[in-house]
């Protein structure tokens, strides 16, 4: 009657309603049909809960039931909470399909730490060649980016399938969310090449591979690589999904290819909110601010509704090319028409666009009344504009705020250094330099990168580690010494002179 009758949870509370009143319920076969039902994704997992509590010496496929219905819900804790009970309080002992469920909701939770705990219990139980359970291994550890360990199971075995390499692929390229930028080119490179070691073992991927992989070709600026990735998609019929279709346009917006990403939108089958925030986004910070606004007025006049990705599409579009007056009516729009809450990035647009028109005063109003504690970019973005407008004043109160967040960071003491310096302030300039390297404090070097014939070049500044470092110095030396000589602004000029002078 269940598999027959049953397609929502109004249909499964009249069947179990049934079965109470002629007593089926108190059956093992019923009780656990009625609960894979609510554990499943058109059920209800707290009816499924309260089902199980009912249930008398649960069997071996009914914990698993529970469990693995809570580790794929909002409430992935439970399902640990579950599988403790089952150690603690049944006669009951996990077996192989049991640890998969548990391993995923660690990856839910991010607990990869407290997972590898669970990973020695199965290792001396001697399931860890269990194809099943090592998969959902190298997802907790992937997923939570600890990928040395999620590659040294990886590595334990060349048979894997497509579910492992996806695993590895998709965290070495989600790493962005996880660590520093000059070893996550490494880590995005690495999936890169995992793919090629992939197409050599003739295993064929799946479109959430490719996701990954396009986001790693965005993350680097690879536009060949992106380009054969897509190629790959459509060549091999792989569904076009809103996700895939977002992935691809997010990969040519970041390589600088704004066109093919509007290519790719307007051909889509099918689109989703997310390609069109992803191509307002791609058309904001590619220079073509009024397209990505037009396309938000006619994302509006359609059957979506804006979300606050949306939102912060079109603050930035307005941010990049001062438009004052449509910034602040989106960000009320969006407030009071959608109520959406508006969160860091959303102020740190306003504070942008606010701060690049002069309007330092309305800007630190706005600071001073967000319900959100502003963090180091917004008040380094009201320093940058009190370089640029040359207030002092404003500068030293964003400053103090920029270094109370990190005393550490060199972010207050540069930019202040550099609101000295455009004011001609000189020798305020130099102390703020010197009170770093009595600190202690170090610039963090930035790193760049650029695709040349289908290969990624890293930089790094001051950098001389890369075998064409005496060519590419020489020629910097060259363009260096002919804009000093041309130099027409004595203020930038002298700026310039103290950075080269204190080593930074």
């Amino acid at each position: 009657m269940l598999e027959n009758q049953c397609t929502n949870m109004k249909d499964l509370q009249k069947i179990h309603a049934h079965l109470i009143k002629t007593g089926l319920a108190n059956e093992t076969v019923a009780a656990s049909r009625v609960l894979a039902f609510c554990a499943s994704p058109a059920g209800d997992i707290n009816y499924a809960y309260m089902v199980f509590r009912h249930i008398h010496n649960p069997n071996l496929f009914i914990w698993n039931t529970i469990i693995r219905g809570f580790s794929n819900s909002s409430n992935p804790e439970a399902a640990i909470s579950l599988f403790i009970d089952m150690l603690v309080t049944s006669t009951v002992h996990p077996q192989r399909l049991t640890y998969p469920s548990v391993f995923k909701a660690y990856a839910q939770l991010g607990l990869a730490h407290e997972g590898a705990q669970l990973h020695g219990r199965v290792v001396k139980l001697g399931l860890e060649s269990d194809q099943f359970v090592r998969n959902t291994i190298i997802h907790m550890y992937s997923n939570c980016g600890l990928l040395s360990e999620a590659r040294r199971v990886f590595d334990e075995d060349l048979e894997f399938d497509i579910v492992a390499w996806n695993s590895m692929i998709m965290g070495l390229s989600k790493c962005g969310e996880v660590g520093e930028s000059r070893r996550l080119n490494g880590m995005y490179t690495e999936a890169l090449d995992l793919f090629g070691e992939m197409q050599k073992q003739k295993i064929k991927p799946s479109e959430f591979t490719m996701v990954s992989l396009l986001n790693a070709s965005a993350q680097l600026g690879a536009i060949r690589q992106g380009e054969w990735i897509h190629e790959y998609i459509r060549k091999n019929h792989i569904q076009l999904n809103p996700i895939a279709v977002t992935a691809i346009i997010n990969m040519y917006s970041k390589c600088g290819s704004i066109e093919k990403a509007v290519h790719v939108f307007e051909a889509a089958p099918r689109t989703g909110l997310s390609c069109w925030n992803s191509i307002i986004m791609g058309l904001a910070t590619n220079g073509c601010e009024e397209e990505a606004i037009e396309l938000f007025s006619r994302l509006e006049s359609l059957s979506f509704v804006p979300d606050d990705v949306s939102f912060l599409g079109v603050l930035t579009a307005c941010s990049h090319s001062g438009m004052v007056e449509k910034a602040r009516k989106y960000f009320s729009v969006m407030r009071e028409t959608y109520r959406i809450a508006p969160s860091i990035k959303h102020y740190s647009c306003m504070v942008d666009v606010l701060g690049r028109a002069g309007l330092l005063e309305e800007v630190e109003k706005l600071i001073d009344g967000m319900p959100l504690k502003a963090d180091a970019i917004i008040w380094g973005s009201l320093l940058s504009s009190c370089r640029k407008h040359r207030d002092v004043e404003m500068a030293k109160r964003a400053a103090k705020h920029v270094i109370e967040l990190d005393p550490s960071d060199s972010c207050g003491y540069v930019l202040m250094s550099n609101v000295y310096a455009a004011s001609s302030q000189f020798e305020e300039a130099m102390h703020e330099r010197l009170s770093m390297k009595e600190q202690k404090i170090e610039k963090e070097p930035g790193c760049s990168l650029i695709e040349v014939d289908g290969e990624v070049h890293e930089f790094i500044a001051g950098g001389r580690l890369h075998q064409k470092a005496p060519e590419i110095y020489s020629l910097l030396n060259g363009l260096g010494f002919m804009l000093e000589r041309n130099a027409t602004d004595y203020d930038e000029l002298a700026a310039y002179q103290i950075m080269e002078k204190s080593n930074y």
